[in-house]
């Protein structure tokens, strides 16, 4: 079964205080992706926002109030494009947006998120074909720091992992 990166991006890093997820990007190791810009909750009103934050995604207040969904929306559609899928991000942060993205839904549950750092795959890789699979994510890469092309980048990591994992298996074990 494919595997699903996510990626949040979100209203400021949580050093800087309390922050809550902006948009967030899924994509399949088969090749799909999918991503939703998130208007702000009414609950987040007092929340930090990062101008630092800003300037990377490039993403305004305003065009979330213009362009974004209701987090219940947002919540709605993620569920049901990964159901049945593992979900794995790049930080541990991004469990904690999913977290805040479905209480601000009224869910019960959040999407779980695991962090690619759990995988076997990625401290099973050789240092040199891990730093291949990243040369190779990085420039397919059509910018950072906004959750559609970092979800995209990371799937690609993890498809080439996946591939190289399986490849070290003997003929026995893969049939």
């Amino acid at each position: 079964m494919p595997l699903i990166a996510i990626d949040f991006e979100a209203s400021c890093l949580p050093q800087f205080g309390r922050s809550f997820p902006i948009e967030v990007g899924i994509a399949s190791t088969d090749g799909w992706s999918r991503s939703w810009l998130i208007r702000p909750h009414h609950s987040w009103a007092d929340w930090q926002w990062s101008e630092e934050a800003e300037g990377l995604h490039g993403i305004s207040r305003a065009q979330l109030e213009r362009e974004g969904l209701e987090a219940a929306c947002v919540a709605r559609q993620l569920r049901a494009a990964i159901a049945g899928h593992e979900v794995i991000a790049d930080s541990y942060f991004d469990d904690s947006w999913s977290r805040i993205l479905f209480q601000a839904a009224g869910e019960q549950s959040h999407v779980s998120v695991r962090c690619l750092a759990e995988l076997r795959v990625f401290h099973d890789a050789d240092r040199t074909v891990l730093m291949r699979l990243l040369d190779e994510a990085d420039k397919q890469r059509a910018r950072r720091h906004r959750a559609d092309d970092d979800a995209r980048w990371l799937a690609r990591l993890m498809a080439g992992l996946v591939a190289e994992g399986e490849a070290r298996l003997p003929a026995k074990q893969a049939a």
